[in-house]
């Protein structure tokens, strides 16, 4: 079935709109690298950028949320990536080719990010997305995806019905936060995806490369 044509497209930020994992997984093997460990793997760490810290941390060290060590870790890694945070991340190619066909369609455009605003507040214009319609970050809402809260605020913010935007995400959590608030959604399967099929998420549509958006709004 086609797509509802959007007035909006809400995006993921990492593994969708920017390439950030070369920053994430070295402030991962940072943490590696205070323990007199090598570095894991880039290709180990990649899949799992999206997952932030905690994804991060337990493909890095095998520590996870609940574990003693996981909370010193996470301000130790979160405070490594801070100040790295722009050394390699950028935007994948066609970003801002698509972010121009939008904008010339009048079709605004925005940022809903688990990725917490100390964090997106800096990257975004650093990397070429500071003219965002709107920027939800993972602290905004009470709620980070999947719950639909802040795909919600983004409509609401946008002043447009959650049916009037698409969400496009290269996580499975994004396709479940964009079908609870009502949006249409689209997998990015040429983000991250974790260690999940994207075609097994339920999407609306699923892409393997950025300008095929612009193909489903012909």
């Amino acid at each position: 079935m086609p797509l509802r044509p959007p007035r909006a497209i809400l995006f993921d930020l990492d593994g969708t709109l920017a390439d950030t994992a070369p920053d994430l997984a070295a402030a991962a093997n940072f943490l590696r690298s205070e323990r007199g460990l090598d570095a894991a793997p880039y290709e180990t760490l990649r899949p799992v950028a999206s997952a932030g810290a905690r994804g991060l941390i337990g493909a890095a060290l095998g520590i996870h949320p609940g574990d003693e060590q996981y909370e010193a870790l996470r301000v130790r890694f979160l405070d490594r990536y801070q100040a790295n945070m722009t050394t390699h991340s950028r935007l994948f190619d066609s970003i801002p080719e698509l972010l121009a066909g939008l904008e010339g369609r009048g079709i605004a455009w925005g940022i809903v990010t688990n990725k917490a605003a100390r964090f997106t507040d800096a990257l975004a214009p650093q990397i070429g997305l500071g003219h965002a319609a709107c920027i939800v970050s993972g602290d905004t809402t009470p709620h980070p995806k999947p719950h639909p809260a802040p795909l919600l605020e983004a409509a609401k913010r946008l002043q447009l019905a959650p049916e009037d935007c698409w969400y496009v995400g290269d996580d499975l959590r994004d396709i479940q936060a964009g079908k609870a608030a009502g949006m249409p959604t689209v997998a990015a399967a040429w983000g991250y995806c974790g260690h999940t099929e994207p075609a097994s998420w339920d999407a609306d549509a699923l892409l393997h490369a950025p300008l095929q958006i612009l193909e489903l709004l012909a």
